[in-house]
């Protein structure tokens, strides 16, 4: 059986980790570089840093902390914000990246993920898809679909700023077939609110591709890692508020999830 992945996030802006809710109020969390190497020791299984600004001088910044952390830490490293080009790509995954996340660059040019794919691999090119529920009786229309085939969750790009009109089940499928390897879905609405995942969400695109799916956006407590993994059909947990502040440890999550029945990478020695 495959485990599940447990992924601290650092959110970083102009060179620090930021925590925010529902994509704005942020307030410091630490040092980039400092933090996930002591997510290396704690036994995440993953990292992924998202340049959440997306300025130039805040992409050169995550260059230099992408080199910085790659020196330091040797578990899988995903960096997105701001990528834009093959070449965005290619300095991110020399700078020590081994997969690179692109949201507003899939929209606005779908081939970029062909692109990538190609160029890359697969394995490389995770599509983040933030997404946010369609109020009943919200005048706008989500495209792609009649209304009563929506799914009820409309994709944004520009870091939450922007809708698009895009039903969000249906872009992760269209994703997946120009090549994507792994989908990272945020729900706007749960994203640092501490009260869990979105469930109906993470189960609605968990079900419909066939790759992983890493739940983001609402973790509070251990009960939420396993719902999301449970209920929510991921096949990996993003988290950052209930790590970065000591609420929980990494060891905690997977002793939890493993008491429960979820099957998880074990702790490395220390």
């Amino acid at each position: 059986m495959l485990t599940k992945r447990i992924i601290p996030c650092l959110d970083v802006d102009a060179g620090r980790v930021v925590k925010g809710t529902s994509f704005v109020n942020l307030r410091d969390a630490g040092d980039p570089a400092e933090l996930a190497a002591f997510y290396d020791r704690e036994g995440g299984d993953e990292l992924v840093f998202l340049d959440i600004t997306a300025s130039a001088d805040s992409r050169n910044t995550m260059v230099d902390v992408v080199q910085r952390v790659s020196e330091q830490v040797f578990i899988p490293l995903t960096v997105g914000g701001g990528i834009r080009t093959l070449e965005d790509m290619r300095r991110m995954l020399n700078a020590g990246a081994d997969k690179v996340s692109i949201n507003t660059a899939a929209i606005n040019s779908p081939d970029t993920i062909a692109d990538g794919a190609a160029q890359f691999g697969s394995q490389c090119i995770v599509v983040a898809i933030d997404a946010k529920r369609v109020k009943e009786g919200d005048p706008e229309q989500v495209t792609g679909a009649k209304c009563d085939d929506q799914s009820g969750w409309e994709v944004y790009t520009r870091g939450g700023r922007t809708p698009t009109g895009i039903d969000a089940v249906k872009w992760a499928l269209q994703a997946v077939e120009r090549g994507s390897g792994e989908i990272l879905l945020t729900s706007m609405d749960a994203d640092g609110q501490l009260a869990g995942y979105d469930l109906e969400l993470t189960a609605a695109i968990s079900s419909s591709v066939p790759v992983p799916v890493i739940a983001s956006g609402g973790a509070g407590n251990l009960e939420h890692l396993y719902d999301a993994l449970d209920r929510g059909q991921a096949d990996a947990v993003l988290a950052a508020s209930i790590f970065h502040y000591g609420t929980y440890s990494i060891a905690q999550a997977k002793e939890y999830l493993k008491g429960r029945g979820i099957p998880v990478r074990p702790q490395a020695a220390q």
